[in-house]
């Protein structure tokens, strides 16, 4: 070990006499500085800039030092791969260059000492870069309140290993050649033979495995994100492995007589050891995981771990159905595997024995069936060739239309890309979304998951029989995207419900209901319908009901029971964009108690949009326990008793025709104890604010996505979908302001930057002097 150090020494003093140590650091300060205090400024700004809610500043902790895109830890660690090989282009080279190799090998030293030697003295250097980083991670604590400390200490982590990998690779580079320059291009070389390895051979399983293990591409992500990982670790430490052994293997070669195959069996035993281990330790078996985020936010939530134990150890497989003429088809191709059990992975986390497996096809696509006329002339047969040649694939990888429907019927699906689970004897599908994010969020997955451990199911029944609102239709007065849309995230039945329709015609509602939902009938309900429906109120059964203004008499003969009543008239909002007839209602307190979401929108200040409303009237002390859920601004509306014509007039309060000017509820939640049980019940005054209308508006950011689903998920006490939200992020505001950050500017990008010059450059000159 003196020995080690001895060489760490001196390297160190040739490299700190020479100006390129001095250059790099400097300009790796001033790289830092920019990079922090840039988004310190931006942040700062925008805090001083004020709102009514600054939350949406959380977290800053990634916002300014871990996020992949803008963080300070991403802008500096994309340019490493510059700084490193300079200096370590000389280690060895200019040995051989100079000739002092042949008096190291002459010298009481082992080979193993001179390499272990000068790469400490790399090491060294790294810690030297990392101090520099460590000076900003001080500075974030100082101007971020409660900053997220686990998440900076696992990036600085992944920082150091990601430097002490580079200084390995640019060691034994520099082994290679007597040109100092050719040693730091291959460096660059390698660095980027390893970063592009991971996306060769992925269509080959065991190759993949392999290939994508050495990849050195997003191998800190997970350490940014603040999850360390034993495989990621267990990959840098190999990586320092193989090329220190390969530089020992290397001037062994150069000082020994031995038959070639001897000094290539070296580097193959170094390189072959180091995969294996690599390999067997990337196991999803074999892999721990530390958290290191203040709210765990690496880490299944509570929920969805426990859904996770009750699969105990039975098997759960997930097949993926690719249809290779679906638009998604890239998304199930082999070189993209890794990339989709990386959606696993936090999964496989807690049940490691998942099995996945993969079944390729391609049959017409349901959902745009406009495929063979972009095809004229062309069978589906030859279109599905031509789609497999441009992903460099055989059709007789794919199975046929006639194959495939023999083993699934996959039409309901729409022949998209699907994943379907397997449990004991059940089975479900797990969909992907058109939408941004694309695969399933915890809370799906979790839905699905609890789907396999349970038969039975929430099931929402809309009544029918009274032209009432339609779940299968599209149009826009109808509900089938918040119901059954089964490529939108948020319909119900990607969030746990089941969603059938009701007739009363058999006499009861039946019993595997767990909500009803009377959707504005527009015709008189009979006496045996009324009947049915009160033998299910007086049972304790949920319900929700929705009119409209016109239809009050058709809903409130059922109503009265409630006390409650749809007021005559409709509530009129008249605004300079918007319909007069577009009322944006306030959400109350005691709606925001239903879920996060909502809590979030009353915060935020968003409003629910009702097209076309009318105001509830209700009387306290009956057998239910009435709570308006939302209301109306009196400032901003009125209840107008004649009918609203909008298109040849202007709307006006008019006092004279009975106009009222009053707020009023627009949504109330019911509650009373029946058999032991809490019945709920919802009324609304409108029936648009789940249309696919509403939910495609646009023009009005609105929280109706947010509050339909608490509506369901408190009818069904919250049981779906799967809270699967965290904490909010601590560190949302900043203790510096725009003048200090200036102050900062000048100190970091200047001050400090300019004594390090002048320090260097007086200790290089009296070096040279001597």
């Amino acid at each position: 070990m003196k020995m080690i150090f001895k060489v760490a020494k001196t390297e160190l003093k040739n490299l700190f006499y020479s100006p390129i140590a001095w250059f790099l650091m400097i300009v790796f300060f001033i790289q830092c500085a920019l990079s922090y205090l840039k988004l310190l400024d931006s942040y700062t700004s925008m805090q001083e800039a004020g709102g009514r809610n600054l939350d949406y500043l959380a977290p800053l902790t990634f916002k300014i030092f871990t996020d992949p895109m803008r963080g300070m830890f991403s802008s500096v660690m994309q340019n490493l791969y510059l700084y490193i090989p300079l200096l370590t282009m000389g280690l060895i080279s200019r040995e051989i260059n100079g000739g002092t190799i042949k008096l190291l090998y002459s010298s009481p030293i082992k080979i193993s000492e001179i390499i272990f030697g000068k790469y400490l003295a790399m090491v060294v250097y790294s810690l030297i870069l990392v101090a520099i980083v460590t000076v900003f991670m001080i500075l974030g604590a100082f101007h971020i309140v409660s900053v997220d400390s686990g998440t900076l200490l696992s990036a600085v982590l992944g920082f150091f290993l990601l430097l002490c990998a580079y200084a390995a690779i640019g060691l034994f580079m520099s082994c290679l050649t007597t040109y100092q320059v050719v040693a730091a291009v291959s460096t660059f070389v390698m660095i980027g033979i390893l970063t592009y390895i991971g996306t060769v051979w992925q269509q080959y399983d065991f190759v993949r495995d392999i290939t994508y293990f050495l990849s050195l591409s997003g191998r800190t992500s997970h350490m940014l994100g603040g999850l360390i990982t034993s495989k990621d670790l267990i990959y840098f430490l190999l990586i320092i492995y193989i090329f220190l052994g390969l530089s020992i293997s290397k001037l062994l070669a150069g000082r020994e007589s031995k038959p070639a195959w001897i000094k290539l069996g070296r580097y193959f035993v170094i390189v072959v050891s180091a995969i294996s281990v690599g390999y067997i330790s990337s196991r999803p078996g074999m892999i721990g995981y530390l958290d290191t985020t203040a709210n765990k936010n690496n880490t299944l939530t509570p929920k969805a771990q426990n859904i996770i134990r009750e699969l105990g150890k039975d098997k759960l497989t997930v097949t993926v159905y690719n249809n290779l003429l679906d638009n998604r088809s890239y998304l199930g191709m082999p070189s993209v595997r890794n990339r989709y059990l990386s959606v696993w992975e936090p999964y496989t986390r807690f049940k490691p024995d998942i099995a996945f497996d993969y079944v390729m096809y391609y049959d017409e696509p349901l959902e745009n069936n406009y495929l063979l006329k972009a095809y004229p002339g062309k069978t589906l047969k030859d279109i599905a060739a031509m789609n497999a040649k441009s992903f460099k694939m055989s059709l007789d990888k794919f199975k046929t239309p006639e194959e495939i429907q023999k083993t699934i019927d996959l039409k309901p699906e729409l022949n998209r890309f699907v994943m379907q689970l397997k449990y004991k004897n059940r089975t479900t599908f797990l969909r992907i979304y058109n939408d941004i994010m694309t695969f399933p969020s915890e809370t799906e997955i979790s839905a699905a998951l609890k789907r396999l451990l349970q038969a039975k199911m929430p099931r929402i029944g809309f009544l029918t029989g009274n032209l009432e609102r339609n779940v299968n239709k599209t149009g826009d007065r109808e509900y089938k995207m918040l119901t059954n849309t089964k490529t939108f995230r948020h319909a119900l039945i990607n969030q746990g419900f089941d969603v059938d329709t009701v007739s009363t015609e058999s006499g009861e509602i039946p019993a595997w209901i767990s909500t009803l939902v009377i959707a504005d009938p527009k015709v008189n309900l009979s006496e045996s319908t009324l009947s049915t429906i009160q033998r299910y109120i007086d049972k304790g059964g949920n319900l929700l009901i929705m009119g409209e203004p016109g239809k009050q008499d058709v809903l409130n003969p059922l109503l009265k029971q409630f006390g409650v009543t749809l007021m005559d008239g409709i509530v009129a909002q008249p605004s300079a964009d918007l319909a007069p007839d577009l009322v944006l209602t306030e959400i109350t307190a005691a709606s925001a108690q239903f879920t996060k979401d909502v809590q979030k929108s009353l915060t935020d200040s968003l409003p629910v949009a009702m097209p076309g409303a009318t105001g509830l009237s209700y009387k306290d002390g009956g057998a239910f326990r009435i709570t308006p859920l939302l209301v109306t601004n009196k400032d901003k509306t009125w209840l107008k008793k004649q009918k609203m014509v909008s298109d040849s007039a202007e709307v006006v309060f008019s006092a004279a025709e009975g106009d009222q000017r009053i707020s009023v509820p627009t949504a109330v939640s019911l509650t009373r104890k029946v058999a032991g049980k809490e019945q709920r019940i919802v009324i609304i005054g409108d029936a648009d604010l789940m249309s696919n209308a509403e939910l495609g508006r646009y023009n009005v950011k609105t929280a109706n996505f947010a509050f339909n689903t608490a509506i369901f998920s408190w009818l069904n006490y919250g049981e779906f979908p799967i809270d699967t939200s965290r904490p909010d992020a601590k560190d949302k505001r900043l203790t510096v302001t725009s003048e200090g950050v200036s102050r900062l500017n000048i100190l970091f990008v200047w001050v400090i930057p300019i004594v390090l010059l002048a320090f260097g450059s007086v200790l290089l000159i009296r070096r040279k002097r001597k």
